[in-house]
Order: C-alpha cells, then sequence, then structure tokens
C-alpha cells in the first residue's frame, strides 16, 4: 500500500511493478482521476480532499490495509512519514512500515532529540539550545548566550515552518510567538529551539541507507542551497565544492549517527557548511526526500527498490566501497504557482502538456492534460531531472529541457529556473541558502539580462494588451489562441 499521492505514490508504483509486487493506491476525493490511481493495481477511497480528512487518516489507512491483505505500506514523503505513531501503528497491525522503526524516528524526527543526539557521537553541530525552549525568556537568554543573528526552529516538522531569523535582540518577541503559532498550526506542537544563523552557509545533505543486520552506508552528497524561504527549489549531486575528503567526513558522521539511534531503512541527514568547509549537523528526515532521484542520477541505485528491500529483512549487499559517483544531476521542482505574483499557488484546469525528453532528462510527474490541480494540497507538479557528465553538460541540459516543457492553463515556476540556471553565480557555483533571495531581489531578466522591475513590469502590461487584441472579439485570449490565430494567417497568406 502506498499512503500518499502525487509523483511519490506514482515512483513507487514504478519500483513495485519492477519487483513484481502488486500496489494498492488510496486516495481522496480531489485525487479520484489522479494518476497514481489509475496505475496501482488496486485503489480505495479515503475521504473528502483536506488532507486531515483522507491522508493524514492513520486508521482509515490502515483498515484499508487490513480489508485488501496488504503486507507493507510506503509512506513517500510528506503526510504520515515521519509519524512515528503511524510507523508504530502499522507495525502492531502486522504490516511492515517501510521506514525506520518508530524508535528511531523518535529520536532522529524531532530535532531537538536529534541535537542530543548529534552530541553523544561527537558530531559538530550549530550552536544553540538542545531541548524545546519553555518560553520567550528561556529564548532571550540563549540568544544572549550565543549572539545575534539567531534561528528559532519547530522541533517537530520541517519545509520551512516555524522558521524565524532574528537578526536583532527587538525581533526575538514576535519572531518567537510567530514561530511557535506557525509550528503548532503545521505539526500539532508548538515546541520551538534556537540556534546561531550562520551567514551564508551552503545546505549539503547526506542520503544514507540502512539495513537490519547492522548495515550502514552513505550514499554521496546533494547541495540544496538554492532555496526560497526555507524551501528547496533546485537540488544537485553532487555538490560542486565537496571533495573527496569531505565528502567521507561527513558521511562518516551521518553514518555514525544513524547506527547510534538504530537507525533502518532510508534518511538523510542534513548539515550546513561554511566556506572553510567547517559543517555543522542540522538535522535528519526519516524518510525518502523528495529530491532523491539526482541521488539515484549518479549512483546508479534505485533507491526506492532498497527501501523495499531492506523492509522485507534483506541486507543492502553493497559495501562502502562499492558505492561509486558518476557524473553531476540537477533536478528543479517545478510548481503550479506564479513568480511574478510572490509564487502564489495556482490550481485548475491542465489545459496543455508538452513534456521534455532526450538524453539524459527524466521526470517524476503525475499529471496530464484534463488534470484539476487541487487547491488543498502542496503545488509540485513535477520533478525534472538532468544528468550529465559534468555540471555544466547537466546544466545545459536542463534548459534545453525547460525551453521544451510546457504546462497550460495554470501559472507555473518554470521562467524561474531558466532564470537562476542562466546566472553567472549559480553556473560558478557560488550559491548559498541566501542566494536565491538575492538573485530575486535583484530584479527580473529577459535573455539572462537583468532589467528594472519598472521595465519589467511595462512589458508584461503590453504583452496582456497584445494577448487581449489577438484573441477572438477583442477579449481574453485563451491559452492556445496565438496558435489558431497563427493557423488563420497562415490560410489567408495562402
Amino acid at each position: 500500500m502506498i499512503a500518499n499521492r502525487g509523483e511519490i505514490a506514482l515512483r513507487v508504483i514504478r519500483a513495485c511493478r519492477e519487483m513484481g509486487l502488486a500496489t494498492v493506491a488510496v486516495y481522496s476525493d480531489a485525487d479520484r482521476a489522479a494518476l497514481h490511481v489509475l496505475h496501482a493495481d488496486e485503489a480505495y477511497r479515503l475521504g473528502p480532499a483536506p488532507a486531515v480528512e483522507s491522508y493524514l487518516r492513520s486508521d482509515l489507512i490502515l483498515e484499508i490495509a487490513r480489508r485488501v491483505g496488504a503486507d507493507a505500506v510506503h509512506p513517500g514523503y510528506g503526510f504520515l512519514s515521519e509519524n512515528s505513531d503511524f510507523a508504530e501503528a502499522s507495525t502492531a497491525a502486522g504490516v511492515v512500515f517501510v521506514g525506520p522503526p518508530a524508535d528511531a524516528m523518535r529520536v532522529l524526527g524531532s530535532k531537538t532529540q536529534a541535537r542530543q543526539a548529534a552530541d553523544r557521537v561527537g558530531m559538530p553541530r550549530v550552536p544553540g539550545s538542545v531541548t524545546g525552549l519553555v518560553g520567550v525568556e528561556e529564548a532571550r537568554r540563549v540568544a544572549d548566550g550565543i549572539g545575534y543573528p539567531v534561528m528559532l526552529k519547530a522541533a517537530a516538522g520541517g519545509g520551512g515552518k516555524g522558521m524565524r531569523a532574528v537578526m536583532r535582540a527587538e525581533e526575538l518577541d514576535a519572531a518567537y510567538a510567530a514561530a511557535s503559532s506557525e509550528a503548532e498550526r503545521s505539526f500539532g506542537s508548538g515546541e520551538v529551539y534556537l540556534e546561531k544563523l550562520i551567514e551564508r552557509p551552503r545546505h549539503i545533505e547526506i542520503q544514507v541507507m540502512a539495513d537490519e543486520h547492522g548495515g550502514c552506508l552513505y550514499l554521496g552528497e546533494r547541495e540544496c542551497s538554492v532555496q526560497r524561504r526555507h524551501q528547496k527549489v533546485i537540488e544537485e549531486a553532487p555538490s560542486a565544492v565537496v571533495g573527496e575528503a569531505l565528502r567521507r567526513r561527513m558521511g562518516e558522521a551521518a553514518v555514525r549517527l544513524a547506527l547510534s539511534a538504530g537507525y533502518v531503512n532510508a534518511g538523510t541527514v542534513e548539515f550546513l557548511v561554511d566556506a572553510e568547509e567547517n559543517f555543522y549537523f542540522l538535522e535528519m528526515n526519516t524518510r525518502l526526500q523528495v529530491e532523491h532521484p539526482v541521488t539515484e542520477m549518479v549512483t546508479g541505485l534505485d533507491l526506492v527498490q532498497m527501501q523495499l528491500r531492506v523492509a522485507m529483512g534483506e541486507p543492502l549487499g553493497l559495501r562502502q566501497e562499492d558505492v561509486r559517483l558518476r557524473g553531476h544531476a540537477i533536478e528543479c521542482r517545478v510548481y503550479a504557482e506564479d513568480p511574478e505574483n510572490n509564487f502564489f499557488p495556482s490550481p485548475g484546469l491542465i489545459t496543455r502538456l508538452v513534456q521534455p525528453g532526450g538524453p539524459g532528462i527524466r521526470e517524476d510527474c503525475a499529471v496530464y492534460p484534463g488534470w484539476v490541480v487541487p487547491l488543498e494540497y502542496d503545488p509540485m507538479l513535477s520533478k525534472l531531472v538532468a544528468f550529465g557528465e559534468t555540471r555544466e553538460v547537466a546544466i545545459d541540459r536542463m534548459l534545453r529541457a525547460l525551453g521544451e516543457y510546457v504546462i497550460g492553463g495554470i501559472k507555473t515556476n518554470l521562467s524561474l529556473f531558466r532564470r537562476i540556471l542562466m546566472d553567472a553565480d549559480f553556473r560558478a557555483a557560488r550559491i548559498d541558502t541566501g542566494y536565491l533571495e538575492r538573485l530575486l531581489a535583484a530584479g527580473s531578466m529577459v535573455d539572462g539580462a537583468e532589467v528594472p522591475e519598472d521595465v519589467a513590469a511595462l512589458a508584461a502590461a503590453l504583452f496582456a494588451a497584445f494577448e487581449r487584441e489577438a484573441a477572438p472579439g477583442g477579449g481574453s485570449a485563451s491559452p492556445e489562441s496565438r496558435w489558431g490565430l497563427a493557423g488563420r494567417q497562415e490560410g489567408l497568406r495562402q
């Protein structure tokens, strides 16, 4: 059973099919016609569209698993994937949870407990509190002790929720209230902790995979520094600045942490790395990551199939020296959102879809023409991955693929990727976690050249006026009106 939706559900279904495993999908009312429902061997309704009434209902999911006789449940990422109670309930129901044991998840999935675990194995970490703050007064004491700027973070969950940067002491009270409130809404816990804000670090993570027999490997690193509001936008493997020595140091530290907690299955240990190649433990994601395809591309390993085999009790069957990195892979997270309108979500009907292909291109996608992108869930449409022998080749292939990609009927962030990939700093790998915010603040671009915001706004207004004139009757142009108009003009010329 796949207790998830969208492209990750489809990804797991495909891995199962190659292994000869039958699959069961679950869906909400909004996903009745979703691709993961159509591709699975069986599919069952969970409930209404809101996640709290469907994909977060562990009781309904396990009841369906019992009814259909499912041997295992794969949680994907998001939803219940890092819910230790769900992992424990699955095991109690006789259903194998494809992920870490509940106890290991509780230790490493909690940001504060994970920091304590990092201390126990001697892993360097960002200075700050190792337990949740009991109030704003304690936050002030910790912040005064380590010095500003600092960062408040939710102890549970991730994805940038419940995080606030605090540059000065007078900002702390409001930031604490906002971070705690958002954490409560997002994760059901308002617990937050505080750490030193390392300015302009790189965000680099290590993929680990562990089996039930004491085996644990690190599968290289991913560079995740291109972020917007703490949300990853582009990921790469390997990092352009991580050499063999640093990779080994970070990888061995990640393995020590996983083994110390009795970790099993896929996990990701995240670090901040400064300009002097000092690395600091950030957190551990106790699940498969969204960006796992770039690791698959450079290692040649199928991480989902590895997850499933580990869950069956099989040993990894690999030694650390067997893990070799080859080439370079870049992933763009394609979202239904409008970069020109503060990245506002853009749900709606997909009227046209032209997907890229060719050498070195992979797309994990779960949408099709006629599909309605729902408002209730994360607006990610697909993950576009480009692979090349070098980073430069991967960038150029991604630009070529983006030029082929057409999604009609909704707004997307495809233009943002072209802007990033043509930027001189990105191409030279001069990036850090603040890179994208600085790029966005610099203004708009036309064919790779920055232009002032007022000029960009004027160009957008002129284009909109042209569209209105080009549409039949002078009204709003449909997404395909220019094609139709071109066809009529060609007929007149003939």
